[in-house]
């Protein structure tokens, strides 16, 4: 019998905040469990398993984040919207790298494309309407945007800008306005050997 007061979505939250506490990795249903002073057992009413969880965790994220993102976003164009979009990623990272590491967790097809993921794609073809990019180079700099601002959130977490200057937030000033030049000025295609 499910203990009263546990739902799937209550377990997902707690899930959630677990993950921010002892990082995405290391939530299982038994983690959970524990939170709860509950068996194991108990959960299965629930959740399928670990996997499942994290799923949930991760679908959690997704939908957490893209609504913040869309607040963030609401009447800015142009490097306005570049900044807000980039800055809600940074931070939920920062407030949250459990649930963010969550939003990177690898969804089966069909769960990802019913997923908030798809309106994070759409925020970011949004955004870039305004630099005026036909497609194959808006899916480009969509790439783009996603690896700089990953690669530096990621590196940002492990401490990889600590012990430097310039400062962390000066250079992600100074990245986020070479990206707007850089969109601005977007290069054409050029032919590479073995693309022809």
């Amino acid at each position: 019998m499910a203990r009263a007061g546990l739902t799937a979505e209550r377990l997902t939250r707690a899930g959630a905040e677990l993950a921010d506490e002892v990082g995405f990795d290391e939530v299982t249903v038994s983690a959970l469990a524990r939170r709860f002073d509950v068996k194991v057992a108990s959960l299965y009413s629930h959740l399928k398993g670990s996997h499942d969880l994290k799923v949930r965790i991760a679908l959690f994220a997704l939908g957490e984040l893209a609504d913040l993102a869309a607040a963030a976003l609401a009447g800015r164009a142009g490097r306005d919207a570049l900044t807000a979009f980039a800055d809600v990623y940074r931070d939920y990272a920062t407030e949250h790298p459990g649930r963010y590491a969550a939003t990177q967790f690898r969804l089966d097809p069909e769960t990802a494309m019913a997923s908030a993921g798809v309106r994070h794609a759409q925020m970011n073809r949004a955004l870039l309407r305004a630099y005026d990019l036909a497609e194959p180079d808006q899916t480009h700099a969509v790439r783009l945007l996603g690896s700089v601002f990953h690669g530096y959130v990621s590196l940002e977490l492990n401490g990889g800008f600590s012990h430097s200057a310039p400062g962390s937030q000066e250079s992600w000033e100074r990245i986020l306005d070479i990206l707007d030049a850089l969109l601005r000025q977007w290069p054409a295609a050029s032919s590479h050997p073995g693309n022809e």
